[in-house]
């Protein structure tokens, strides 16, 4: 491990001690202590998707068993890490927000939303058979021309990437419906005024009045060929949501998650968006000149 990712782990690390736990609810705990401390199972996790994005959890117990026990002296065996993982995720969630909280764009007025596929199989036979049956659904893609059995992720995110709300929902339920649902939980992660720039796909009256009289926010969006001219096309910006979207996808794997739980998919998500947080937060600490490349602390 080098020692950019080594500096970015001791500094998530101080910072999910000082800053995040002590702001979560108090929670018992039956049993003996954990020698692995929730700061340190966040800070693996990131570690993880960091090094090895598509890689199963057992080969990278192996790994960091084998390479990181000087950093992570208390690792535990896969299965107490996924039962660990998925237990931590309201704690991944408020360390998302928090982190978000914590740079300069967070006060920017400017937000990206856009969705994406997350595939989970693609025969007929896994969609009968796995236990996100009835959970996960059939859905297009249009950049890759084809069908997928998937979830799709919604993002709300800064101009470089740092989530700020996101959620899985089934494909079947409408993009605009299930936008909705998922800003109107956060409504408190959007200020007044704020100026959220999405695809022409969520074009909608209700919606928009929903975005500018539920949240006091204004809905931007390229113009659909069926309307009158408003915005414009947006080309240009709309490309950086499809970066984020790139970033998660090739350096981190979220098209090779492996879950086959909704419990799992929605761990492994969780913490692949914590990774790229934490290097976006940590680029803005160190000034890097590209707040949303990995590079530095993927090998």
């Amino acid at each position: 491990m080098n020692k950019n990712l080594n500096t970015l782990l001791t500094t998530l690390y101080v910072f999910i001690t000082d800053h995040v736990i002590p702001t979560m609810p108090a929670k018992q705990r039956r049993g003996c202590r954990q020698l692995l401390t929730d700061a340190e199972l966040l800070c693996l996790a990131v570690a993880q998707h960091l090094l090895h994005g598509d890689c199963s959890e057992t080969r990278w117990i192996r790994y960091a068993r084998t390479h990181l026990k000087d950093i992570f002296p208390h690792i535990p065996q896969q299965s107490g890490y996924n039962k660990r993982i998925r237990a931590a995720a309201p704690l991944i969630s408020h360390t998302l927000t928090v982190l978000a909280k914590d740079i300069p764009t967070w006060s920017d007025v400017l937000r990206l939303l856009d969705s994406t596929p997350v595939p989970c199989g693609q025969s007929r036979e896994t969609a009968k058979r796995s236990d996100l049956a009835g959970q996960a659904g059939y859905g297009y893609c249009a950049s890759h021309s084809r069908f997928f059995w998937v979830f799709r992720l919604y993002l709300v995110c800064t101009p470089e990437g740092m989530p700020v709300v996101w959620g899985l929902a089934n494909p079947k339920i409408g993009e605009r419906e299930a936008i909705t649902a998922m800003l109107d939980a956060s409504s408190d992660l959007v200020a007044d005024g704020q100026v959220i720039l999405a695809d022409k796909g969520f074009a909608g009256r209700e919606f928009e009045a929903f975005i500018t009289h539920g949240l006091r926010a204004h809905l931007v969006r390229p113009d659909r060929k069926d309307e009158k001219p408003r915005f414009g096309d947006f080309g240009g910006i709309r490309q950086w949501v499809e970066s984020v979207f790139d970033t998660l996808k090739g350096q981190l794997g979220l098209e090779r998650h492996g879950a086959r739980t909704l419990e799992g998919v929605m761990a492994r998500g969780a913490s692949k968006l914590l990774a790229m947080a934490a290097g976006i937060w940590h680029n803005w600490k160190v000034n890097a000149p590209r707040k949303r490349s990995l590079v530095a602390y993927d090998h």
